[in-house]
């Protein structure tokens, strides 16, 4: 896999990920809640979850390049935000828009 699908990947993966905790209604969309809703504090865990799992197939593509390069806490910063903005349109579709 080259570099620019990797990239692509880790987007795409990142765009279904961050919106898989406002569209379902199961715990990282497979096993079902025992009220039947979840809260939106038990989204946001899920969400972090999701994060991390996605950073580490990040990671896990990098590695496959080659050597993985040193990052601070910016970039951790940076791509925690846009993995919230990314999560804008379930959390819109969620909790903003009347069903």
């Amino acid at each position: 896999m080259n570099q620019t699908s990797s990239v692509w990947l880790v987007l795409l993966a990142a765009l279904a990920a961050a919106n898989l905790p406002f569209l379902s209604q199961r715990l990282l969309g497979l096993w079902p809640t025992r009220s039947g809703e979840k809260g939106l504090a038990l989204r946001l865990l899920e969400l972090s979850l999701l994060y991390l799992l996605v950073g580490g197939l990040g990671l896990a593509l990098e590695q496959s390049l080659g050597q993985i390069y040193p990052q601070g806490w910016e970039f951790y910063a940076i791509t925690a935000t846009l993995f919230l903005t990314l999560a804008f349109p379930g959390f819109v579709w969620r909790y903003l828009v009347r069903h």
